[in-house]
């Protein structure tokens, strides 16, 4: 995989747009200003979480006895289940939201943007190519960066885009991101196969 590829795959992952209006939910009562405050704190700390799981992830995997097979068959099964509810969600962002009582950590660093796929994705990153790890920092560091600016602007995207708007791209990225999904999990298959 490539840095572009890496990047583009854990932006679509991290799902800035798709975490728009949930951001915007959980923090309506939240000054502008101070909302900005509060957004760069929680992907600071999702930051951490994911830069942790690259570096520290797979030893983790290697206490479990996990293979790197089994490891992207299941990330491809996670990413393929968040495609199929970012193009057919179950429940509107405003349901999600009444759920989510405590802005701090969880749920808007943890699971929103550090989920279990983005976790699972890192670590898939770091097991298939572990000399590569720079690369892999660089394509983190890079995809953070654009979600969190999309996630500070927020309230102009809303008005730009519209719920509409934001809800198509959210629909489009969940499109790419199953073909990837199939795309990581045949190739945790045929590596498998070729053991």
């Amino acid at each position: 995989m490539t840095l572009y590829s890496a990047t583009i795959t854990l932006i679509l992952v991290m799902d800035p747009l798709g975490n728009i209006p949930l951001f915007l939910s959980v923090l309506n009562h939240v000054s502008p200003k101070k909302r900005q405050g509060i957004i760069l704190r929680e992907t600071s700390i999702a930051f951490m979480v994911l830069t942790l799981f690259l570096f520290f992830g797979q030893y983790i995997l290697q206490g479990m006895h996990i293979s790197e097979p089994a490891l992207q068959i299941a990330g491809g099964i996670i990413l393929f289940l968040i495609a199929i509810r970012m193009i057919f969600p179950h429940d509107t962002p405003e349901e999600r939201s009444r759920q989510m009582l405590d802005p701090f950590i969880v749920p808007l660093a943890v699971p929103l943007i550090a989920g279990p796929s983005t976790l699972t994705m890192v670590m898939v990153l770091a097991t298939q190519a572990p000399n590569e790890m720079p690369r892999w920092f660089a394509a983190l560091i890079i995809a953070w960066l654009i979600s969190t600016v999309i996630l500070v602007f927020a309230d102009a995207l809303r008005k730009i885009l519209g719920e509409r708007g934001l809800i198509a791209i959210e629909r489009l990225m969940g499109m790419i991101l199953t073909t990837m999904a199939v795309q990581m999990s045949l190739s945790g298959f045929e590596q498998f196969l070729h053991r």
